[in-house]
């Protein structure tokens, strides 16, 4: 294998965040990977496997070896007339495979349209956008133990999803590398969900009444092309927090001083409110502190102007999450993953 030393990771995570990884290599195949835990380098090493660095925010230098997932692969592994079974490899881009999918008229994910990162990353936040997550179609996530190389499978009920939840951000994270996904997808009958967002709005201005997969995709496309910032033009993550749940006295507690208070109904009688109008009514939304700031047209989303350091970018979330704290009494949770986890561990 071939190893980088003192590698620039500017490129490698959607922040633009300029630090170095002590090395820094790539891995195409299971084979491949397997054969580098073997390696006296992996052994001794700090490691980070990195898909495309949408979910990641560097906080330092990372002192040992980032792993530059490059798996690739879509295989039907099973198929009816109604349901087909989809091994995806983990390197695959994420929209790509929903093109792919859309291509095919297989359904389920279309909801799930320009979320960035790598399929391998899907489970384990358990994507989610516009009435849909992830979890809804992962059949099995497939794994390498990185530790002694041994492969498992974990059904879906073992993957333990919950909102941008699994198990997979938790210990296990650390010693299983996800190697592949398979997805269950509807070939026919697809169910379409566009009652959340401007979905609908969108497909009444293009005069849809029918709407296609193509169709839906187009319109989360449009809509997440109009509020989210591209990272090729300036440093982000997409939505840096979590929408908070919380209880449903809480909510009635709030409406009395804030009746205009946007909600959505959770699971278990709670209550989920959308952070971007809490972080908006505390004043944070455009603006901009020093390299970092909040985006003028998403206030879920923090951004890098070019020069800013992710301890900065660490810094205004903190101050963001203690205003809404202060006016509102919900904590704020960071859906972004840090390299210094005690920077964001209390996010």
């Amino acid at each position: 294998m071939q190893w980088k030393e003192n590698a620039s990771l500017k490129a490698y995570n959607t922040f633009g965040i300029d630090v170095k990884a002590r090395y820094l290599t790539e891995v195409a195949s299971v084979g491949q990977f397997k054969q580098m835990l073997d390696t006296p380098l992996w052994q001794n090493s700090p490691r980070l496997i990195l898909g495309s660095g949408s979910n990641l925010l560097f906080t330092k230098n990372f002192q040992g070896i980032v792993v530059l997932n490059k798996l690739s692969g879509i295989e039907v592994v099973h198929e009816t007339n109604e349901y087909v079974d989809l091994n995806v490899a983990s390197g695959e881009s994420w929209h790509g495979l929903v093109m792919h999918c859309i291509d095919k008229n297989w359904g389920g994910i279309e909801n799930l349209s320009l979320i960035p990162g790598t399929v391998g990353a899907a489970p384990i936040q358990n994507i989610g956008a516009y009435g849909v997550e992830v979890c809804e179609v992962i059949k099995s996530v497939e794994t390498i133990d990185m530790h002694n190389g041994v492969s498992r499978t974990f059904t879906n009920s073992e993957c333990a999803f919950g909102y941008r939840e699994s198990m997979f951000k938790t210990d296990e994270q650390k010693k299983n590398f996800i190697s592949s996904v398979t997805l269950t997808l509807t070939k026919k009958n697809h169910r379409l969900i566009t009652h959340y967002g401007a979905i609908n709005s969108i497909l009444a201005e293009r005069h849809i009444s029918s709407p296609t997969l193509r169709d839906i995709s187009d319109a989360v496309i449009s809509i997440r092309m109009s509020k989210l910032p591209d990272p090729r033009v300036i440093g982000n993550a997409g939505s840096f927090f979590k929408n908070p749940v919380i209880t449903r006295e809480h909510h009635q507690r709030l409406m009395k001083s804030f009746p205009t208070l946007p909600h959505y109904r959770a699971e278990n009688q709670f209550v989920k409110i959308p952070a971007a109008w809490l972080i908006e009514q505390c004043g944070w939304k455009g603006k901009r502190v020093g390299e970092v700031g909040v985006h003028a047209a998403q206030a879920l989303v923090l951004v890098n102007y070019g020069g800013g350091t992710g301890e900065e970018i660490v810094a205004l979330a903190a101050s963001i999450i203690a205003s809404v704290k202060e006016k509102f009494d919900i904590t704020l949770r960071a859906e972004v993953n840090a390299l210094d986890e005690r920077s964001l561990m209390q996010l």
